[in-house]
């Protein structure tokens, strides 16, 4: 079972401030802030694995081939489980053709992927907003390391190979 979701990461994800005078607040600047990324990501419920994708943008096509790395990344398994929000990227014609294809012929039991939702407007169910938030804070914690939007992008892509992801919201899910 995966948890699925998007981060579009931008300037200002890096931006924090600093211990200054009292009472004033230091910004750090950063440059190339016109400049954003977006990644798709996947967390394991059973192993915490995190599944990291660069992308340009969120959309159907991109989306379509998420699912297929994520197939690649689990070649043995029976069943994938996709929980994931109401995007219409997710919901679209292209995903939805997609899914027909990889699951042509099979009983709903034996589909190869199967997408779940979770409830309308309710961000706090996905683990995945909250791995979302490590990578950024860790991003944040190295801000005078990463002068540049590239930079902030290596840091945010080595943030998921360090960080653990065991949150007692997984617990939901069992």
């Amino acid at each position: 079972m995966l948890f699925e979701d998007e981060c579009h990461l931008v300037h200002g994800d890096a931006e924090g401030y600093v211990w200054g005078q009292k009472g004033k607040r230091v910004s750090v600047p950063m440059m190339n802030e016109k400049h954003s990324q977006t990644f798709y990501g996947a967390l394991d419920l059973f192993s915490q694995e995190f599944h990291l994708k660069e992308y340009n943008w969120a959309d159907m096509t991109n989306t379509v081939d998420f699912l297929k790395w994520l197939m690649e990344k689990y070649p043995k398994a029976e069943r994938i489980f996709i929980v994931w929000d109401g995007a219409s990227f997710h919901r679209g014609k292209l995903v939805q053709e997609f899914l027909q294809q990889v699951n042509a012929g099979l009983k709903e039991s034996k589909w190869k992927i199967h997408c779940l939702l979770f409830a309308p407007n309710a961000p706090e169910q996905n683990p995945v907003e909250d791995c979302w938030l490590q990578g950024k804070n860790f991003v944040r914690k190295s801000i005078l390391e990463n002068p540049t939007f590239k930079d902030v992008v290596k840091c945010f892509k080595r943030a998921f190979g360090e960080l653990s992801f065991d949150f007692t919201k997984l617990e939901w899910y069992f």
